[in-house]
């Protein structure tokens, strides 16, 4: 069974940066593309960056090209979230997930990790 544990959250200055990290479980995980999203309170989640595991194509929501990196290893079986010029507006629960090739859908997320973005 797929586990994905998000880790790296915390509460940050406006203008501050966080390195989210997710690992994933078993070793033999191998999804095709993973995401992170983010859902703050009354809001949609929305996702903010996505990777394709093999190659590591990447693509980014509009609001935070140029901020935010996502990143993976895949031999330690991490990805990574670079958020830089966090602002308060960004504040949410970052969950990563992961999606086989067989369906557009992210079907493996972990449980978030919170992000709080003060003024």
């Amino acid at each position: 069974q797929v586990q994905l544990a998000e880790s790296g959250g915390g509460l940050v200055q406006a203008g501050g940066s966080l390195r989210l990290s997710c690992s994933a479980s078993p070793r033999t995980f191998s999804p095709y593309e993973m995401g992170w999203f983010r859902q703050a309170p009354g809001k949609e989640r929305e996702c903010v960056a996505r990777i394709t595991w093999s190659d590591g194509n990447t693509r980014y929501a509009d609001s935070v090209k140029g901020r935010f990196t996502i990143s993976r290893d895949n031999a330690k079986n991490m990805l990574y979230l670079q958020m830089n010029s966090l602002n308060p507006d960004e504040a949410a629960v970052y969950y990563c997930a992961g999606r086989s090739r067989m369906s557009e859908a992210f079907s493996d997320w972990g449980q978030g990790t919170q992000v709080t973005v003060s003024s």
